[in-house]
C-alpha cells in the first residue's frame, strides 16, 4: 500500500490528519505557507501525542517514531512524490481550485488527490485538474484523532479505483467510512448538521427556547452527544455559516438559508469557543 502522504494546510484539520496518518505508519509531508503555521501545527501534534501517552493510549516510543515521520515544508514542490495528497485549506472554492491546478502539474500520474472539504462539491474542485477521475473527497471530522468517521465523496468523474484507494487510506488510519455516491453540496453530514443548526438558531433567535434547552432537547430526546448550538460553538459559527451558505447557494433550498442571528454573531466576532463567546459564553 502507498505510504507517502502529503497534507496541504497545517491548521486543526490538516495537522489532525497528519497526526493519525503518521501514527498509522505513513510518511507525511505537511505543507503550509508560513513557518509559523507549520510550527503551530507540529507543536499541536506533539502535545496531542503527549496526552495520548499520558493516558496510556500510546507508547512513548511510538509517539516519538510517529512525530519523526512528519516533515514540514512551505514548498509545494516537496509533495511531488506523494502517493496521496489531502488538501485541508480554507473552505473557499477559488483557493482549493488553485491548489488542485498546481498539484495536477506536480504529482505523479497515479497519485490520488483528495479534498477534506465539508461542503464544496468535489466535481467543482476536480474540474480544475486534467485528471478528475483521480480526485475524491475525504471529509474527516474534528478533532481528527478522536472522531471515528470519514465521509468519502465521489465526484462526477471519480473512478472506482480512486474511491477504493481513499477508503484504504482512511481505514488504514483507523476511520470508519461512509460513501456519498452523488456529489451534492454539503454531502450527507454537513447537510444534516446544517439543517439542524439553522432550525435551532431560528428557534433561539425567535425566543422559542433558550440555547441550553434546545441543546438538552436534542441530547436527551434524540440521544445526540452534543446539541446543535453547542456543536456550532465548537465547530465555529463562522465555519457553519460558510457551509450553510455554500449549500444554500447550490441547492436554493430554504431550509439551508442561515438566520440573521448567525450572520450578526459572525459580524460581531462571537464565533464560538475560539473567540470565547458564541451561543454560549466560554
Amino acid at each position: 500500500m502507498a505510504k507517502k502522504l502529503a497534507v496541504i494546510g497545517a491548521g486543526l484539520m490538516g495537522s489532525g490528519i497528519a497526526q493519525v496518518s503518521a501514527q498509522a505508519g505513513w510518511d507525511v509531508v505537511l505543507r503550509d505557507v508560513t513557518d509559523e503555521a507549520l510550527a503551530r501545527g507540529k507543536g499541536g501534534i506533539a502535545s496531542s501525542y503527549e496526552k495520548f501517552v499520558a493516558k496510556g493510549k500510546l507508547e512513548a516510543s511510538a509517539a516519538e517514531q510517529a512525530l519523526a515521520r512528519i516533515t514540514t515544508t512551505t514548498d509545494l514542490d516537496a509533495v511531488a512524490d506523494a502517493d496521496l495528497v489531502v488538501e485541508a485549506v480554507f473552505e473557499k472554492i477559488e483557493v482549493k481550485r488553485e491548489i488542485f491546478q498546481t498539484l495536477d502539474k506536480l504529482v505523479k500520474d497515479e497519485a490520488v488527490l483528495a479534498s477534506n472539504t465539508s461542503a464544496i462539491p468535489i466535481t467543482k474542485i476536480a474540474a480544475a485538474t486534467s485528471r478528475p477521475e483521480r480526485v475524491v473527497g475525504t471529509h474527516f471530522f474534528s478533532p481528527v484523532p478522536l472522531m471515528q468517521l470519514c465521509e468519502l465523496v465521489r465526484g462526477y468523474k471519480t473512478s472506482d479505483e480512486t474511491l477504493a484507494a481513499a477508503r484504504e487510506f482512511a481505514e488504514s488510519v483507523g476511520k470508519t467510512c461512509v460513501v456519498v455516491n452523488r456529489d451534492v453540496a454539503g454531502f450527507v453530514t454537513t447537510r444534516l448538521i446544517s439543517a439542524l443548526v439553522v432550525e435551532a438558531a431560528k428557534l433561539y433567535e425567535s425566543g422559542v427556547a433558550t440555547a441550553e434547552d434546545i441543546d438538552t432537547a436534542c441530547k436527551l430526546g434524540f440521544g445526540h452527544a452534543m446539541g446543535p448550538l453547542a456543536t456550532a460553538d465548537l465547530t465555529g459559527v463562522d465555519i457553519l455559516l460558510h457551509a450553510t451558505d455554500n449549500i444554500y447557494t447550490e441547492s436554493q433550498d430554504e431550509k439551508f438559508a442561515p438566520p440573521e442571528i448567525m450572520r450578526r454573531m459572525v459580524d460581531a466576532g462571537d464565533i464560538g469557543r475560539k473567540s470565547g463567546q458564541g451561543f454560549y459564553a466560554h
